[in-house]
Order: C-alpha cells, then structure tokens, then sequence
C-alpha cells in the first residue's frame, strides 16, 4: 500500500474574525508521530479539522493520503446503532482486502499464463496484497477484540446501542474503530479523555506500532512523551509555529535551554544598556559648558579645549546611537514562569459581595479545639471519616508544609476527601481543624456569584485592591489579556478555573486543595504549576489523575 505524506502549505483560517491559522505549514511523513501543543485557542483542533477536510482553509492547501482517519467530538452514527455495525464498518476496507485477493487469486487459477490479462491479473493481486498488509487484513477481526478490551469495552455486547453508551463510552468506541480500521493517516483531537491508566498505555502502545503518520491534538504530556517523535508549538511566535524534534522530555529540554539563553542575552543587554547611560552621563557631564575647569586642567586648557570638547562630543554621540539602537532591536523581558505569591496584606476585599463557592479561601475556626503552642499541631486531622456511598478514610493528618497527592480511579471519594477537609462537606467521624485556618479550595466545577461582572473586577474585589495591584491578574499568564474584560459569565469552563487558580495562587492559604488542577491547562502552564507547587506556601493537598504530574510527584501519597 503506498504511503504518502500529509502535506500543509501556508494554511490560513479565520474563525469568528480571528485568525486562528496564519500561514501555517506541516510535513508529516510516514513513520512520524507528530504532537500538536499550544494554549487553548491555538488552533489544535481547527489546524486537525483543516488536515482532516472537515473544514476548507481560507488560503493556502493541504495534500492528504488517499486512507485517512479522523477521531471525530461525535461518531457519524445515528444513537440507534449497535457497536456490532460499527465494528463491521471498521472492518469493511480489511474483509474487502481478503475477498478481493480469494477472487484474483481464482481469476489468477483459472487464466493461463499466456494470457494477455495474467500480468494485470498478477499485478493487481501484488497491489492489493501489499495494502492487505499494511492494513494486517487477516488478523483484522481479532484486532478487533483486542482494541475493545484494551480500550476497556470488552464488557459491553455488540448488540448495545451508541444511545445507551456515556458520552465517553463512545468515545473510546469512536478510537477502537480507527485503530481496527488502520488508515495511513491518523488525526486525533485529545484522545486520552475518558481513558483510564490502562486504556491510555494500551493506545500508546498501538499508536507506536502503526507503519502510517499520526498527527495528534493532546495536552497529556505522558501521552505526548510516550508517543511523539515530533511536537509543533502552535503558540504565537516571531517565525510562525516551532516544530522540536523528539518526545516531550526532548522538548522540555529545548525550552529549558531556549530560556536560559533568552535570560542571558536579555541581562547582558540590560548591563550594556547601565554601562552606556552611564558613559553617556558621565561624559555629557564633562562636556558640560558651565562646569569649572579642575587644577590640572587649568594649563594649557585654552590650547586644548576645542580638541577635548570635539572627542569627548563625540563619545556622548557614540554612546547614544548606540543605546538607541538598543532600544530598536532590544530583546522583551523573559515573562515570569507561575509563582505562588509571597508576602501577607490585610485583607481589604469585599468578600460578601464576592463570594464564590470552591474559589480563594476561607477560615475555619474550630471551637473547643486547644493548640497548645509547645508543639505544632496538623492543619487538619481526620479519623475514621465515613461519606456514606462516597468516602471511607481510617485517618489522616496534614502537616503545616505537607505536600500530599490523592490518587484512586473515578468514584473513589477525592472530590468527597478534598470537601471534607475544606469544611464544605459534613462526615462522620472526627475532623479537627487548627483554629482559624485558612482553605482554599480549587474545584471541578467553578461558579461564581456575579457573572455580570468582569475578569477584571472579580480578580480585584476579591483579592482587595493592594493584592490585586502587587499580583496583576496579567502577570500570572493564566488568562488571555483580551478576555481581563468580558463577564465572567461569558468565560469557558476552563477559562473560569484558571481564574479561580489566579485568585489562589495570588493569595495563597495556608491549605491549599486543589481538584485536578492541571484540567484545561497548556502544557507550559502544567509544568510552571507543578514547578511552583514544590516551594508554594502552607500545605498542598491535590488530586489528580495527570499521570506526568504523578510520576514526578516527589510528597507523599495517599491511594483511594
């Protein structure tokens, strides 16, 4: 089966007045897994919908092998569907290979060699036997069990419909028939959603084998380092998307280096620039025509003075041109990675006209509860705590510094525990709290109170105008400049968490919880997140299922 690459050359798309793809160019041959990265709004998914032909670009082309698979958001089934005809779908092209190949092998039986069709005949059956390859066309029906199960669909019959199926569900279902199916070409929007450790390594493993050109949309960086060969950096940049050679450790190597020589070239600039002011100032100063003439000068200085003034004239010129042409060309600040703030104020925010369940933080007092001062006590103790159908924990204490991840499959109560140790969720059993801590708590679902009022405002009313003026909302390079003024009502899901991690982040507590946090998040910012939680102020609680964060976890961990 001849592969070719999928090509893209100067691809333009606007959406809803934006550009979103601005001269845009990919080369993915066969054999290269290549990881599409990027801020949300980048143009992952559009730049996949424009390789794919789902959408037309608005200027420049795109060349696609003739076999190409896209994982759609929705399967183009109707609900009435049983997983049975989708799978025969799948395997359509590889039961086509097999028939066609008995019948020119009997057409090949049947002809005598001298016949003037026995080359065609032989030539077609070596054309379709090599795409049966390819597509590995006789095991193509035990694929197929091998992908449900890995994918964890074993358990479902084939007679059940699409309508019965979560939204997840058909999701993976929607993966399962791409990988059965075997196109030269593969495109995948965030394919990891919905899949559990064993699924996500499982795809991982299938994706490495095929002979063929992925091109993938995902912010799960253990997938992108398991998987990729190449990652291209959709972010905003001088020469148009960056494309690195390598896995994602390879790539986080070369943005380390990139921002080391980025902070090197922009200090010594910034010592050229002191050294010149201060030589332009100094000498100005000595050229200056109503200073005093000192002793030693005093002879000779009629003879000299024209020849002194013109040199040194002439320094104060060189030394300006050249700090403006430094100013032309100068190199931008390095923006600052994601830090927790330091440093305590008085709160002056109006938190009655800003309360925001699950954001910024809180205090507990917890009556009746003695802390002597001799010995410091936990933040938090819990024993035998019981959320009847949600949580059952024998005990834990979180220490004043503790850094503790909690980890466990869907349903095993890391919501529930995070709850119950913010003082948001009532449970049985003993729960203590040091008095007048301070929680906060980062949730899955964010709302806030006042969607009519903006990014903005809500940062600084709940912050209070001095925190809000010493950690600018822009700073912290959790949210887009353009979106600091629209309602917060108007924000996306993602967007609204990245907010509420903004008002946590600029006035940490002294618990900090934090429920999935690096959801809806780049990249880059997943990796500033975790940097900063490491030295972040107080004590740290997170649940997680990023498996890259929890590789690299270096606290303790609590299973559920």
């Amino acid at each position: 089966m001849p592969q070719h690459a999928l090509l893209a050359h100067d691809v333009v798309r606007h959406l809803g007045g934006r550009r979103v793809l601005d001269g845009v160019s990919l080369t993915a041959a066969p054999g290269h897994r290549i990881g599409l990265i990027g801020e949300n709004g980048a143009g992952k998914s559009t730049l996949l919908r424009v390789l794919a032909g789902v959408d037309e670009p608005d200027a420049g082309s795109v060349t696609r092998p003739a076999a190409l698979g896209f994982l759609h958001q929705e399967m183009p089934f109707e609900t009435g569907t049983t997983i049975s005809a989708v799978l025969d779908d799948a395997l359509r092209e590889a039961r086509a290979d097999l028939a066609e190949l008995d019948r020119l092998g009997a057409e090949i039986a049947r002809l005598p060699e001298s016949a003037p069709g026995h080359p065609g005949l032989l030539a077609a059956y070596a054309e379709r036997l090599e795409q049966a390859r390819y597509r590995e066309s006789w095991d193509a029906d035990r694929r197929a069990e091998l992908v449900l199960d890995g994918l964890g669909l074993d358990a479902f019959g084939h007679d059940r419909t699409l309508g019965s199926l979560s939204g997840g569900q058909r999701g993976r279902l929607a993966l399962a028939a791409l990988l059965v199916r075997r196109p030269s070409a593969l495109l995948l929007d965030e394919p990891t959603n919905h899949l559990d450790d064993d699924a996500a390594a499982f795809l991982e493993e299938q994706l490495r084998a095929l002979p063929g050109t992925v091109v993938v949309a995902a912010h799960d960086r253990a997938f992108l380092d398991a998987v990729c060969t190449d990652l291209v950096d959709l972010d905003p940049a001088v020469g148009g998307p960056v494309r690195y050679g390598g896995d994602y450790s390879a790539y986080l190597g070369e943005r380390r280096a990139e921002r080391e020589r980025w902070e090197r070239r922009y200090a010594e600039e910034q010592q050229e620039s002191a050294r010149l002011r201060q030589s332009a100032g100094v000498t100005a100063h000595r050229v200056a025509p109503d200073r005093g003439r000192r002793d030693n000068e005093k002879m000779g200085y009629g003879h000299r003075a024209g020849r002194v003034q013109s040199q040194v004239s002439r320094r104060v010129r060189d030394a300006t041109r050249r700090l403006e042409e430094l100013e032309r060309t100068r190199v931008p600040e390095p923006p600052r990675p994601l830090r927790f703030a330091v440093g305590a104020l008085a709160s002056d925010a109006c938190t009655s006209d800003v309360d925001t369940p699950g954001v910024g933080t809180s205090d507990i007092d917890t009556p009746g509860v003695d802390t002597p001062r001799e010995a410091p006590q936990p933040l938090v103790s819990l024993r035998d705590v019981r959320v009847p159908g949600r949580l059952v924990l024998d005990g834990l204490e979180v220490a004043a510094t503790d850094r503790l991840l909690v980890t466990g499959g869907n349903g095993t109560g890391k919501s529930t525990l995070l709850a119950v140790l913010a003082g948001q969720l009532d449970a049985e059993g003993t729960v203590r709290r040091r008095p007048r801590l301070r929680v906060g708590l980062l949730t899955q679902d964010t709302v806030f109170d006042r969607p009519d009022r903006t990014v903005h405002d809500t940062y600084r009313l709940a912050l209070g105008p001095a925190r809000a003026e010493q950690v600018p909302l822009s700073s912290l390079g959790l949210l887009h400049p353009a979106d600091l003024d629209k309602p917060v009502g108007r924000l996306s899901v993602g967007q609204r968490r990245r907010l509420a991690l903004a008002l946590l982040v600029a006035d940490p507590p002294e618990l900090l919880l934090l429920d999935e946090p690096t959801n809806h998040l780049s990249p880059r910012l997943c990796d500033e997140l975790e940097e900063a939680l490491g030295p972040g102020p107080g004590a740290i609680v997170l649940a997680s299922h990023d498996r890259w964060l929890r590789r690299r976890w270096r606290g303790r961990e609590l299973p559920l």
